[in-house]
């Protein structure tokens, strides 16, 4: 049985939720709204403040929805209650990341400065010009254009020089020696 599949999702107070015939769910809340299509197969039950997931059989498939669709929903639910964050950093010299209106300009080191636009409904935040802070309510979102960001430039393993996620951890290398 899969163990997080299990667990109950807990709704909080100020969150609706909606289940479609066709397994479409729409989750409402403060922050915003997410809607998901879901496989008919896996059986989603809300009672009380309560949603479960079930399996029909313990099919290979069946199995892998289980987890997969609990762990969607939960995130859902947690988006539109609190909302998601990214912290990442810039470290090198000169690199640094500003805000003009809705697009995010980097200076990291290239002869142009790279430009990025959120979708809509996820925020980019600079706080220093070393920081920056990707939030919205779709974690998957969220983390897509965090994993953009910082596909500019990856931290290299020699200086530590790039974009990296806050508290990600870059393994260093030792530079050549000379005779």
């Amino acid at each position: 049985m899969s163990r997080i599949g299990k667990k109950p999702i807990e709704i909080p107070s100020g969150v609706t939720l909606t289940i479609d015939n066709n397994n479409t769910v729409t989750v409402k809340g403060p922050k915003g709204e997410l809607t998901r299509s879901f496989n008919p197969d896996i059986e989603i039950k809300v009672e009380e403040n309560i949603i479960t997931v079930s399996r029909p059989s313990d099919a290979k498939d069946h199995r892998a929805l289980h987890g997969t669709t609990r762990a969607l929903l939960s995130n859902m639910v947690e988006g539109v209650s609190k909302g998601f964050e990214k912290g990442l950093e810039l470290i090198g010299v000169g690199y640094r990341a500003q805000k003009q209106g809705n697009k995010l300009i980097l200076n990291v080191g290239y002869s142009h400065p790279v430009e990025i636009t959120p979708e809509e409904g996820i925020e980019v935040e600079v706080p220093a010009n070393t920081k920056l802070i990707v939030k919205g309510i779709n974690k998957e979102r969220v983390g897509a254009l965090a994993a953009n960001i910082r596909d500019v430039r990856p931290p290299e393993p020699y200086k530590g020089k790039g974009i990296r996620y806050e508290g990600e951890y870059v393994r260093r290398k030792e530079g050549k020696t000379g005779k």
